[in-house]
C-alpha cells in the first residue's frame, strides 16, 4: 500500500476506483469544440440516454427547450456537469475524513497498532509455556479447580498462615504498585487528559492507599473479596492463601482486589474498565461487558503490578518463571466461565492479547538488565516492605 492511502471506505482515495473520470469529460470537451454543429446533435444523444435529464429540463416549467436558448442551456449544463465532477474529488467523503481524525477516549495511537495472525501465534504459544512453566516451578501456584475440591484450611493451617504473612508483607509495595499501574493504564487509553479523569484516578489511588489489612476467611475458601462499604480490608479464603506460594503471584491477586477498592462504590474507574474490554473484545471476540470488564481490568492491573515489581527485585530466578506465576492459578483443567468472568485460560489469553509484549517476555526469557540478577545483588537488591498485623 502506498504512503498516505488507507483501505476500507477510503480506498478509492488511493486511485483504485475514482468516483468521477476528469480524463474522460477533458477529452470531451476538446472533441466538442472541435466538432462544429454536430457536437450538439452528439450531446443531446448522450444526454437523451442520462436519467438525470428529465429533472433538468423540468427546471424550465415542465418544457423541454429548444433552438437557441436550447442549445445555451446545453452547453451551460455540460459546464455544471463538469464543474461537479472537479469539485467531487476534492471533497472527502464522510469516511474517509473519519479515518484521518486523531479519536479521543480509548483509542489512543500507542493502542491503534494491528494485532496480527502472528501475534494471535504468540499469545496462545505464551499460554502453553506459562502452564507448562507451573508444572516444572517449585513456587507455582495451585489451580483454582484444584482448590475448589481441597477441604477447608483452618486459619492456623501452616501453609494458610505462610499465606497470608506473604499478603500482609507485600501489601504496601503493592499499593503503590497498583497506584502506578492505574496511572499508567488511564494515560495509555487516554483516560487521563481532563482535570476530571486526573481527578477520578487521585481519587482511586487515595481509596487504594487506605487499605491496612488482610484477613484470612475460612468460608471464603479459594475467594478473595471486598466489601466496599468496609474498603479497608481485602478478606482472603484460606485455601487461596495457601494456594498461591509465590510474592508474584500474591501481588497479582492482591492487585486485583486492590482495584475493585480502587474504583469505590461510584465506579469512579468504569470508564478505563469499558476501555480496556472493548479493546480486548475487539481482539477476542469474546463478549466482555458489565461485570466481566471490571474483573478484566481488575486482574490486568494485577498482572502489570506484578510485572514491575519484577523488575523493580532483581533475581537468578529465570524471567519466564516468574512472569508465569501472575497467571499459574489459571491454568485448569476444568475452564468453566460464568456471567461475571471469563473463563481462567480465556482470562490468560485475553491479559496476553491487552500486552503482547508480556507474552513475549514470556517466550522469549525477557530482556533488561533485570532477567538476570549477579550473585553479589542477591540480597541487596531485594527490598522487603514493613509487615502489618492480621487478626
Amino acid at each position: 500500500m502506498r504512503d498516505g492511502c488507507s483501505g476500507g471506505s477510503a480506498a478509492h482515495q488511493c486511485g483504485k476506483a475514482l468516483p468521477f473520470r476528469q480524463a474522460v469529460f477533458i477529452a470531451l470537451l476538446a472533441r466538442l469544440r472541435l466538432g462544429g454543429i454536430s457536437w450538439r446533435r452528439s450531446l443531446s444523444l448522450l444526454l437523451n440516454s442520462m436519467t438525470v435529464r428529465q429533472s433538468l429540463t423540468a427546471l424550465r416549467s415542465g418544457r423541454a427547450v429548444n433552438g437557441k436558448s436550447g442549445r445555451i442551456g446545453l452547453q451551460y449544463l455540460f459546464v455544471l456537469l463538469l464543474s461537479i465532477s472537479f469539485v467531487a474529488q476534492l471533497i472527502p467523503t464522510r469516511e474517509s475524513f473519519a479515518q484521518g481524525q486523531q479519536r479521543s477516549g480509548a483509542h489512543s495511537s500507542r493502542l491503534r497498532e494491528p494485532f496480527t495472525a502472528a501475534d494471535h501465534l504468540m499469545v496462545e504459544r505464551a499460554i502453553g509455556a506459562t502452564c507448562a512453566e507451573r508444572v516444572r516451578d517449585p513456587l507455582a501456584s495451585m489451580p483454582i479447580d484444584q482448590m475448589q475440591g481441597r477441604p477447608s484450611l483452618p486459619v492456623s493451617n501452616p501453609d494458610a498462615v505462610a499465606g497470608t504473612r506473604r499478603a500482609e508483607r507485600l501489601l504496601l509495595t503493592t499499593r503503590k504498585l497498583v497506584g502506578d499501574a492505574i496511572v499508567e493504564l488511564a494515560k495509555n487509553y487516554d483516560l487521563y487528559s481532563t482535570p476530571l479523569n486526573r481527578s477520578r484516578v487521585s481519587s482511586a489511588i487515595a481509596r487504594v492507599d487506605a487499605v491496612k489489612r488482610v484477613k484470612p476467611d475460612v468460608d471464603a475458601r479459594d475467594n478473595a473479596s471486598v466489601l466496599l462499604r468496609e474498603p479497608r480490608i481485602i478478606e482472603f479464603g484460606t485455601i487461596f492463601l495457601a494456594g498461591l506460594r509465590s510474592d508474584e503471584a500474591m501481588i497479582s491477586v492482591l492487585g486485583h482486589e486492590l482495584t475493585h477498592i480502587a474504583s469505590g462504590q461510584n465506579d469512579s474507574l468504569r470508564p478505563l474498565f469499558r476501555a480496556i474490554a472493548r479493546r480486548a473484545a475487539a481482539r477476542t471476540g469474546l463478549r466482555i461487558q458489565g461485570q466481566r470488564a471490571e474483573e478484566l481490568a481488575c486482574d490486568l492491573v494485577g498482572v502489570t503490578a506484578a510485572r514491575e515489581f519484577i523488575k523493580q527485585t532483581p533475581s537468578r530466578e529465570p524471567m519466564p518463571r516468574r512472569l508465569a506465576r501472575a497467571f499459574e492459578h489459571n491454568c485448569v483443567d476444568d475452564d468453566a466461565s460464568d456471567e461475571d468472568h471469563l473463563s481462567p485460560r480465556n482470562t490468560i489469553r485475553t491479559l496476553f492479547v491487552l500486552d503482547v509484549e508480556l507474552a513475549a517476555e514470556i517466550l522469549n526469557g525477557g530482556s533488561g538488565a533485570f532477567a538476570v540478577m549477579p550473585k553479589r545483588m542477591a540480597v541487596s537488591a531485594i527490598v522487603l516492605t514493613p509487615r502489618t498485623t492480621a487478626s
